[in-house]
């Protein structure tokens, strides 16, 4: 498997074992997930923003902080998303600045894709499938997507309430989707229930590459603003908070800046583990019992990525909030109504928790402030028209 040269391996996060790029899966020793590792000193910061080009396009031009380089990924130009100035938000958040990261206009609709470029990436140099997973929705058709582009066969185990347009898409992709009933714990439980082979997986925090490809928003936001002063987003698994702070972290690594933003992790009140054990000041995630949420992409009841998601808020000096559906709801189609842009609920979560943050006065006046829309609105719109036809819209 062809790597960069920075690219040193994968480290267990658990145990501290080190592993060559041929390891998949979780550590064999421990259990830990691994993590990719870099030799710092070797990475020029100024070749790591360059522009992208042909070769490396979308977020491989960011392949000096990489496992792979740009001309073996399988790639379809996820990445370098649209930073939106939303002058409303900025007025009603009272800040210097706030800005929307649109991931909603990846190739999937959703920032998974940049990790999942990643894992497939690495999957197909060694031609291992099938690749399986399970999903609450994005990911599974994520995943059957970048399978289809190495002709490798895929699986994507959804629980029965993912969305419509998920489950289709995953079969339009090529994939075999499996609908299980119940939640996300569910079909995770399913994958090596239902599947009668050995096959490699792509669930997040398994393959060290999901979390990985999510750090490149934060080169994408470095690259267009500097250092924000906050960067709000949405958890679920934990992956999209795991690599935004480690992206931060990676440019004062290189030189490329001295400070690290504030990150807020903002969950739906129904379903709020990482955000319960961080306002507990608890070392470890506990599965959430009875999650409740309409924004079923982060009703994620025992994330994969929570502890690390712990590790990471400490990171960065952040702090983690809930807020209510409803309140999430009528963010999302606020930001819809007076932007042009395209929000779901997941969006919604994060831009209702900056607003909850604004009432705290945890936000400053001359803060300039990301929020990140992970997906796009069209894959739930749906639950954005039930909520209008509630107010009687």
């Amino acid at each position: 498997m062809e790597t960069t040269d920075a690219f040193r391996g994968l480290a267990c996060t658990g145990c501290g074992a080190s592993f060559d790029a041929g390891e998949h899966g979780r550590c064999p020793s421990c259990g830990g997930s691994l993590d990719p590792t870099y030799d710092y000193d070797g990475v020029d910061p100024t070749e790591l923003v360059a522009d992208r080009t042909a070769d490396r396009p979308g977020h491989w031009r960011f392949d000096a902080l990489l496992p792979f380089p740009a001309d073996t990924g399988r790639s379809a130009n996820e990445g370098d998303t649209p930073l939106v100035r939303t002058d409303r938000l900025t007025d009603e958040l009272d800040v210097g600045a706030a800005h929307v990261k649109d991931e909603g206009r990846n190739p999937t609709g959703t920032f998974i894709d940049r990790g999942m470029s990643l894992a497939v990436t690495a999957a197909s140099d060694r031609g291992l499938e099938p690749l399986a997973l399970a999903a609450a929705g994005n990911a599974g058709q994520s995943a059957a997507a970048y399978a289809g582009t190495a002709d490798l066969r895929s699986y994507a185990f959804v629980p029965s309430r993912a969305a419509f347009s998920n489950k289709a898409m995953v079969n339009v992709h090529g994939g075999d989707m499996r609908v299980v009933g119940g939640r996300y714990g569910d079909a995770a439980a399913a994958v090596d229930e239902q599947l009668e082979t050995d096959y490699h997986s792509l669930q997040e925090f398994t393959t060290p590459y999901r979390h990985e490809g999510a750090k490149t928003v934060a080169f994408e936001l470095f690259a267009d603003l500097g250092v924000p002063d906050a960067v709000v987003a949405p958890v679920g698994t934990g992956e999209l908070l795991v690599g935004l702070a480690k992206g931060f972290r990676e440019l004062r690594e290189i030189g490329a800046s001295d400070v690290l933003p504030a990150i807020y992790a903002v969950q739906p009140e129904g379903c709020a583990p990482i955000a319960a054990a961080w306002t507990a000041d608890a070392d470890a995630v506990e599965p959430w019992d009875h999650p409740d949420t309409i924004v079923g992409e982060l009703e994620i009841e025992e994330p994969a990525g929570g502890d690390r998601a712990l590790d990471a808020l400490a990171a960065v000096d952040g702090d983690a909030l809930a807020v209510p559906d409803d309140e999430a709801l009528e963010s999302a189609v606020s930001a819809c109504r007076s932007e042009v842009l395209e929000v779901g609920g997941a969006g919604g979560v994060a831009l209702a928790g900056a607003w909850a943050l604004a009432d705290e006065d945890e936000l400053g006046g001359d803060d300039e402030v990301v929020v990140v829309n992970p997906d796009a609105a069209g894959k739930t719109p749906d639950v954005l028209r039930s909520h209008l036809m509630g107010q009687g819209v």
